[in-house]
């Protein structure tokens, strides 16, 4: 296993080299000059040189990156503000350090993520496991139509609609907003809980989808005859056989589901107006704000991978037939 774990992590460190390599080289392919935006409206060649400078942008690309990844092992200096290691560099638009934006956004992610995470897994799951238990019944065909129809809406489009009927025309519940939690836990749970109902909504009709699926395919199986010609109850062998076989593909979509969300739910936190890795993505993008983009990309695939690396380790403790070399 602790093998596993090291040959996993270089793996790893490689990938998130090449994402912010491939990151940095889409940026300045694109037509767009961050000096001359912040140079503002009257802006002489020398202002121009000057900024560019400053800046770092009168360097080629790769030694901009080179300085870039170097920062993060050994700190530098941005702006007169010194940045200890692991420095992600320093945002000229914003005018701070950018571990201190990403330290900043990541708990308003993390609760969104979390709180919508409970709520899919719980009913997604659950409803997914009674589907398969009355399959073809009615119960398994309202089911499976209604998480159809759920999984085909968009957030954009469910979002305001949820906004309308919860909050503008019925005040049933509170305007979407961050607190933290250990300032206001009330206030945190009550400013989240719609978008944690809009997101969970469409996560939970894909877990009942794939859950019904597996566990009906595990049901098919010939261990699953076996056990019930043995005398087994159809209860000891649904939770002891079927779902212990289908948690494999549960946890290995969760794992890579979750690392996703934690990178920065885009459209829900654009959406709220909340202000996390995703809505700081967006900004980042149309600001042409480099150092900043970098870092919220770096932060998204290291928690994919991250999580990846958990879910394969995972296996061995989920289904014994798997062992890691």
């Amino acid at each position: 296993m602790l093998r596993f774990l090291v040959r996993r992590s270089l793996g790893a460190l490689v990938i998130l080299v090449i994402v912010s390599m491939i990151t940095y080289a889409l940026f300045f392919a694109i037509p767009a000059d961050p000096a001359r935006l912040y140079c503002g409206k009257i802006c002489t060649p020398e202002n121009l040189a000057l900024i560019r400078h400053d800046m770092g942008f009168d360097k080629s690309w790769p030694l901009q990156y080179w300085d870039w990844l170097s920062a993060i092992f050994t700190g530098g200096t941005y702006n007169n503000v010194t940045c200890s290691a692991p420095c992600f560099g320093y945002s000229f638009d914003k005018k701070e350090l950018v571990g201190h934006i990403l330290a900043d956004r990541f708990p308003t992610t993390l609760s969104l993520t979390v709180g919508s995470a409970v709520i899919f897994l719980i009913f997604g799951i659950g409803t997914g496991m009674l589907a398969a238990h009355k399959q073809g019944k009615a119960l398994d065909k309202i089911a499976s139509s209604a998480s159809l129809i759920v999984s085909s809406m968009q957030i954009y489009v469910a979002g305001p609609l949820a906004l309308v009927a919860l909050v503008y025309s019925t005040d049933l519940l509170a305007q979407p907003n961050y607190v933290p939690f250990t300032q206001d836990p009330v206030g945190w749970f009550t400013g989240l809980l719609v978008p944690w109902i809009v997101l969970s909504l469409i996560w939970t009709a894909n877990y009942t989808r794939m859950t019904r699926s597996s566990m009906v395919e595990q049901l098919s199986e010939d261990f699953v005859r076996t056990a019930r010609a043995k005398g087994m109850s159809g209860t000891s062998v649904f939770m002891r056989y079927a779902w212990r076989g289908a948690m494999g593909t549960i946890v290995t979509v969760f794992g890579i589901d979750l690392g996703v969300l934690l990178g920065g739910a885009i459209i829900t936190e654009t959406t709220f107006s909340l202000h996390g890795l995703g809505e700081l993505a967006i900004h980042s993008f149309n600001d042409s704000d480099l150092s900043l983009l970098v870092g919220v990309t770096v932060v998204a695939a290291t928690l994919i991978v991250f999580f990846n690396i958990i879910v394969d380790a995972a296996y061995a403790l989920i289904d014994p037939r798997i062992r890691l070399a």
